[in-house]
């Protein structure tokens, strides 16, 4: 049997993209990711050679405020980016995707000035600078459950110093900036983040990562040790009960990116299958396994999941653009495509069987990749408690 390719990126019509998306360049970067996609995940190192090119094409710089010299990007460019990205390494679009957010996140809040607004984008912009946001702690687990930081500033003669433990640290020692949440000292600490550039003294990262799925994101441990910032680096503390405007909807971005992300995933298992059940011709059939009514029956419901998952990212795509997104129907899209492109992996598996699982293919690949999408924030259980709530409030 012909050996379907392994580095493919789908074209599908479920991978349709706008037009200032459907360019020589995107699908050359596309193509690059997904020929190297396997031997990062093998070697669990991050794929700085995608973060290179990236920065070469600009893309970094696509979600930076037109007036600061980027390209603005809406959600629903950074939606179709990230799923085709994801198509090829999904690992380097989770990075792009945190790089992304936060420097959307950044731009919109009114708590950072310039100079140091315009020294960061311009970081971005002409030296390809990445910046992600730094959450996750050992003991506390996700703040998106609750509790405040142990990572914390505190002024020792007049110099303000942050120490702390950060874990599941995407793109770590790929990053020129982190974004870390932290607390002040005493009584009534103040909460948020602090911009930490990460060249300085005193930063320290351990490789503990080393999960099953999205191998490539070199989520490790940064540790903080007395790290001297200069003030306007910690603007972004405030009091805890405060809750800026543009919350929700980064909210929205956050899940709905995410969505599409494992929803890429799918979308690349999907087109590897189909290329599979052309190539394979069992001898005691004679004739390629796609010709079955069986196995058409099969992509027939992975499209359906497919197409289910590309209604509903659209849908709240369509909502941010006029201003009314629900966070509440923003999360339920992430569990829904999230469970979706997970089934759609799991039905390709369960149908050829021991092929699917070996390493010399890449479908086993995708389904630890897709895994990961049921763990990443926000999480199915609290995304179904949250919707049942407010259906019966």
């Amino acid at each position: 049997m012909k050996t379907p390719p392994k580095s493919s990126v789908p074209a599908t019509a479920h991978t349709a993209a706008p037009a200032f998306l459907a360019t020589p360049v995107m699908d050359k970067l596309a193509a690059r990711f997904a020929q190297r996609a396997a031997q990062y995940d093998k070697s669990g190192n991050l794929p700085l050679r995608n973060l290179a090119d990236l920065r070469k094409a600009g893309f970094l710089a696509r979600a930076i405020p037109a007036a600061y010299g980027g390209n603005g990007a809406g959600l629903r460019e950074i939606v179709h980016i990230t799923d085709r990205i994801a198509q090829a390494d999904p690992s380097t679009a989770l990075i792009l995707v945190m790089h992304y957010l936060h420097t959307v996140s950044f731009a919109l809040s009114p708590l950072w000035q310039e100079p140091l607004r315009s020294a960061l984008f311009r970081s971005i912009r002409h030296e390809g600078a990445l910046i992600n946001g730094l959450r996750v702690e050992p003991e506390l687990g996700t703040p998106a459950r609750g509790g405040l930081p142990a990572t914390a500033v505190v002024r020792k003669n007049g110099v303000y110093r942050l120490s702390g433990t950060k874990i599941f640290s995407t793109g770590s020692y790929a990053l020129s900036w982190a974004l870390v949440w932290a607390r002040s000292g005493g009584k009534n600490p103040r909460v948020g983040w602090v911009l930490v550039p990460m060249h300085l003294p005193g930063i320290r990262i351990e490789k503990s990562w080393d999960h099953i799925g999205m191998r490539a994101t070199g989520s490790h441990t940064v540790i903080f040790d007395n790290v001297a910032l200069p003030a306007d680096h910690i603007a972004g503390l405030t009091d805890p009960a405060y809750m800026p405007d543009y919350a929700a909807r980064l909210g929205v971005w956050h899940a709905v990116t995410l969505g599409a992300l494992y929803n890429g995933i799918a979308k690349a298992a999907r087109t590897w299958f189909t290329e599979y059940l052309h190539a394979r011709v069992p001898a005691n059939l004679g004739r390629p396994l796609s010709t079955l009514p069986r196995f058409q029956t099969l992509v027939g419901e992975m499209d359906a999941l497919l197409l289910t998952n590309a209604a509903l990212v659209e849908h709240v795509t369509g909502q941010d653009r006029d201003g009314i997104s629900d966070s509440v129907n923003a999360d339920l899209t992430k569990y829904i495509t999230t469970e979706n492109a997970i089934a759609v992996v799991e039905k390709a598996l369960a149908a050829i069987g021991n092929p699917g699982l070996s390493r010399h293919q890449p479908l086993e690949r995708h389904y630890r990749n897709v895994l990961c999408g049921r763990v990443h924030t926000p999480q199915g259980d609290s995304v179904l408690l949250h919707a049942g709530r407010k259906a019966l409030d």
